[in-house]
């Protein structure tokens, strides 16, 4: 998306006079920190516009009588603008979705070749770290465990590790690759686990997570409780 702030708009807002001050009273205060909220999401919903249209509706806001266009037209043309930013931004997520399918397939193909990685039939992918003992753990049950998740681009985007703090969850309410994966660990288990994005998040991916990423997590298992 084009930054609110170049081009034309940059030159426009260089001619404003600095203000003499920084804002000091209440009301100056809270007309500057309007305008970056207000900048920031103009910038967001829309990219760039006309600098000098953008002020002159500023200042036509507080008398409707001056307005140039009548409230329904506004609606539209807003409405259609953002029409207009999904569905380019729907393109843009196609593309990578498409991009990171392409790379995850490629990635999945030469880890599988490397020492000590076993595919199993559903496409997970992992490596034995160090073999722990004891029994292994069942969908239904839940798992205490510590772990770090990166992107095939060495990323990191979540580790309880660096956080300190070991996590506790259900097996059969985390991503197939997860309750798969960790179903093969004995208590005191290090293994690198590989996942395919359709063991994963798949095309929609979440948070940090782009659409059709491959993930790859270090995990250790430490402890097991059996559901009830």
């Amino acid at each position: 998306m084009k930054s609110l702030f170049h081009g034309a708009l940059i030159a426009s807002l260089l001619a404003i006079p600095a203000l003499a001050s920084e804002p000091s009273t209440d009301l100056e205060k809270l007309s500057y920190s309007l305008g970056i909220v207000l900048g920031e999401r103009v910038q967001n919903d829309f990219g760039d516009l006309d600098p000098a249209f953008v002020l002159e509706g500023l200042k036509d806001s507080k008398d409707p009588n001056s307005w140039k266009l009548d409230r329904p037209e506004i609606n539209k043309v807003v409405q259609d603008a953002q029409a207009r930013v999904r569905a380019e931004q729907q393109k843009q997520v196609e593309a990578m979705a498409e991009a990171n399918l392409k790379s995850g397939e490629a990635f999945l193909a030469d880890n599988a070749k490397k020492d000590g990685v076993t595919v199993t039939a559903s496409g997970l992918q992992y490596k034995i770290s160090e073999e722990g003992s004891g029994n292994s753990p069942k969908a239904t049950d839940t798992v205490k465990v510590h772990y770090e998740g990166r992107l095939i681009s060495g990323e990191v985007f979540d580790s309880s590790i660096a956080r300190g703090e070991p996590v506790s969850f259900p097996l059969n309410g985390v991503i197939p690759g997860w309750s798969e994966g960790v179903q093969l660990m004995k208590v005191g288990s290090k293994f690198e686990f590989t996942i395919p994005s359709d063991l994963a998040y798949g095309p929609s991916g979440t948070g940090p997570i782009p659409p059709n990423s491959v993930l790859v997590f270090n995990v250790e298992l430490l402890e097991i409780n059996p559901a009830k």
